[in-house]
């Protein structure tokens, strides 16, 4: 590190220190990765998917700076892809969009499938 990257600006930080709209946006990515990967391979049939969404969306909700949560399990689509009664959850059988602030930044997150892919993307920072 040399010494620019010590020097602070007015209101503290450094020149190297994330800002708060990288920092909101790095909240988000947590907060996707944690909702992705805890849930992934749950079992799932339409009946049960309300219920799931709502674990879902509640769990992620705890975390810090998490505004909302909305999950979106395509019922129609599970139907398509049981055995036995279930399947597997996956990012094909959700979309979902998550709220973040933080320090007054606000991330509008969203995932959903993009040529074949759960894609989780930022819409929007505010």
């Amino acid at each position: 590190m040399d010494d620019s990257d010590r020097d602070q600006t007015d209101s503290g930080r450094t020149d190297s220190d994330p800002t708060d709209a990288e920092e909101a946006c790095f909240e988000a990515g947590i907060k996707f990765g944690a909702l992705y990967h805890q849930f992934a391979g749950t079992p799932v049939s339409p009946e049960s998917a309300p219920s799931l969404e709502t674990a879902i969306e509640e769990s992620i909700e705890n975390q810090p700076f998490a505004e909302s949560v909305t999950v979106e399990i395509l019922a129609e689509k599970l139907r398509e892809e049981m055995t036995g009664g279930y399947t597997e959850l996956t990012g094909r059988f959700m979309e979902v969009e998550i709220i973040v602030d933080h320090e007054g930044v606000e991330v509008v997150t969203s995932m959903a499938m993009e040529d074949g892919y759960p894609l989780m993307k930022v819409e929007s920072v505010n």
